[in-house]
């Protein structure tokens, strides 16, 4: 079941969503060859706890830290360790915030250093086709309309789109209705309510869409060892568009990025 938001508890999902994104600009300043990923975990922490909310992923579902930290051929859901991170590597950190009884969860995919030009170019797609997700989440359209526009232009760009793992509801709950595949049919699915707020994720494959897990219950990497990369947004549906609660705003300041990609979608200035 859908569970759609009024104004004020939109107003607390953008609070927990911006903590998220500040969390992850903080980081962006931390990401550099030597750190490890359990040392950035302790960081994004201290950092949540300080702005006065729970890290959304500690403890949830048994998860045993904070970040979701996944270098290189894993997908998602790689647990923090001290491994130091290496020149050339990607690193997708996606984070959680509880604050207010509301989620914020949103990721993204960091260069390390200087990273190999095809690596980059996947990275730039993936990011892209989040918007063009985005874009369809709209009055009249349904959830396959979302995962068609994904697939279509993430593949026509030669990668594979994971089929295991989707965006999916957001609220007082991580995970709520409905499920949101980055690949699909137009025309088909839940149709989306005035009110929804959802998690929009694609996570896109160098090589093969197809995936394996390890031992450790979590990790998720793809089949044929190549690079993926993961970008999320959380987006609220008002006044029949999407509407960003979550922003890269604070990454990009941190690492010195001009964009205006979040313009279109966004209607509160930060």
């Amino acid at each position: 079941m859908i569970i759609v938001k009024n104004t004020e508890e939109i107003e607390s999902m953008r609070e927990s969503a911006l903590i998220v994104s500040k969390t992850l600009g903080m980081l962006a300043s931390e990401v550099k060859p030597g750190i490890s990923t359990l040392q950035l975990d302790t960081l994004a922490e201290t950092f949540i706890r300080d702005h006065g909310a729970i890290p959304g992923f500690l403890g949830l579902y048994d998860f045993p830290n904070s970040l979701c930290m996944s270098p290189n051929a894993q997908v998602v859901h790689g647990i923090p360790n001290d491994k130091p991170l290496e020149n050339g590597d990607i690193i997708s950190i996606d984070c959680g915030a509880l604050k207010n009884d509301f989620y914020g969860d949103h990721a993204y995919t960091f260069e390390v250093g200087e990273v190999a030009p095809e690596t980059k170019k996947m990275l730039d797609i993936t990011k892209q086709s989040l918007y063009v997700g985005i874009r369809e989440f709209k009055h009249g359209n349904r959830v396959g309309d979302v995962g068609y526009a994904i697939q279509k232009f993430t593949e026509d760009h030669g990668y594979g789109v994971v089929r295991e793992l989707v965006g999916h509801g957001l609220g007082r709950k991580m995970h709520e209705d409905p499920e949101m595949p980055n690949y699909g049919k137009r025309g088909r699915g839940k149709k989306f309510v005035e009110g929804m707020v959802v998690a929009i994720e694609p996570m896109t494959n160098l090589g093969t869409h197809r995936i394996k897990q390890l031992k450790d219950g979590w990790t998720i990497l793809t089949a044929d060892g190549k690079p993926s990369a993961h970008f999320e947004h959380d987006v609220a549906l008002v006044n029949g568009k999407p509407e960003l609660l979550s922003t890269f705003k604070y990454i990009y300041d941190a690492l010195g990025i001009v964009s205006d990609e979040e313009d279109e979608f966004r209607q509160v200035k930060l």
